[in-house]
């Protein structure tokens, strides 16, 4: 399981495991109940890298999202796994 502290959002930290380069469980930490778990729904079993390019820039707030936010989760996973 991989933990990432979120900024700037009302989630506090999304916990996330990888395998085979898809997500393959999710869940945020705090935040909107409904749309985190819409999001954790919506991105389990797809590639890293095609959730980091739908949900990069989606902006509510602060200039993040939650869904931001889980592009960075991703993009920091990739940079400290580069063999993913």
């Amino acid at each position: 399981m991989e933990e990432f502290t979120t900024k700037g959002t009302c989630s506090s930290k999304i916990i996330f495991e990888v395998r085979d380069h898809k997500i393959a469980s999710l869940k945020f930490v705090g935040g909107c109940k409904g749309n985190t778990q819409g999001v954790g729904k919506l991105a389990v079993g797809r590639d890293i890298d095609e959730v980091i390019e739908l949900l990069d820039g989606v902006l509510c707030r602060n200039g993040t999202s939650c869904p931001d936010q889980l592009a960075h989760a991703l993009k920091a996973y990739k940079a400290a796994h580069p063999e993913a």
